[in-house]
């Protein structure tokens, strides 16, 4: 008589857990299938860079009628502001952190994301190949941006023996902190985005954070305040771009550069985590 043995098992692809390097593959294309990002990151480039041109050429415009007080004044913080202009620069951090947000809200709204995490239950490790993909793609974006601005605006600023170069002290921490601020807006974005589930929340809560809240604090007033403000992204990016002493001395209760790259960081971090953790607690 003979023994009847059960079947092999073949292992399926279910069986097999996906690799992570195959996560970031899966996010990179569902990034850029959101028409916000294909739209939205060359509008704002056009924006930015128009903004940084626009107020160089009326500093070059206006040169001759500066007097020699207001010219030594220009040359201590005007470079760097008519590189990095606060307005091209608001909408930039607006429309990074609505792009980090879609990322998340745009699967819990469409219902996607109870078909991603059927195929891949490891929630944590999705979520973290989204944020990886997301810094990936917006530190990039903002390399690009903050480049661009700088190089075009000193070249027209030149003319007048007014522009920086890139080897000036704090100068490069300039462009680098401008390029670094766009992925963390944008991952404050995708957290806010994992806490609400909702894109109108997210932004608004990311427009309080990021903008109205530093924009309207009084930082001369008590110590606290000030270590207060310069503990949120904007005040961090601001104090970056301060490259002369003087400009520096004038604020009672400065940040260090120190300080200001550790509250990137902190806030990049923190972000990330939440996402991670609220995605991970929830149902979908």
């Amino acid at each position: 008589m003979t023994a009847v043995t059960a079947p092999t098992r073949r292992p399926t692809n279910t069986d097999v857990p996906a690799r992570f390097r195959d996560l970031l593959a899966a996010e990179w294309i569902k990034l850029w299938s959101l028409r916000s990002t294909r739209w939205t990151l060359p509008l704002v480039f056009l924006f930015v860079v128009g903004v940084s041109v626009n107020a160089s050429l009326a500093d070059h415009r206006n040169w001759p009628t500066y007097p020699q007080e207001r010219r030594e004044m220009f040359r201590m913080y005007g470079p760097v502001r008519d590189a990095f202009p606060e307005a091209g620069y608001l909408l930039l951090i607006l429309a990074s952190a609505t792009i980090g947000a879609l990322t998340i809200v745009g699967e819990h709204q469409s219902g996607l994301i109870r078909a991603t995490f059927a195929a891949v239950p490891a929630r944590r490790a999705l979520v973290a190949a989204k944020a990886a993909v997301l810094a990936g793609v917006m530190l990039v974006f903002g390399a690009v941006t903050a480049t661009t601005s700088f190089w075009v605006s000193q070249a027209i600023l030149a003319d007048r023996d007014a522009g920086w170069s890139i080897g000036e002290p704090g100068v490069l921490r300039a462009v680098v902190a401008s390029a670094a601020l766009v992925p963390v807006c944008a991952l404050v974005g995708m957290g806010l985005g994992a806490l609400t589930r909702h894109a109108a929340g997210a932004v608004a809560g990311a427009t309080a954070v990021l903008v109205l809240v530093p924009m309207t604090v009084d930082s001369d007033e008590h110590r606290w305040i000030a270590e207060a403000y310069n503990a949120l992204p904007l005040a961090a990016w601001l104090r970056l771009l301060e490259v002369h002493p003087d400009v520096i001395n004038l604020d009672p209760y400065p940040a260090t550069v120190t300080g200001s790259w550790l509250t990137l960081a902190a806030w990049s971090a923190a972000a990330t985590l939440a996402a991670i953790t609220l995605t991970h607690r929830r149902d979908p």
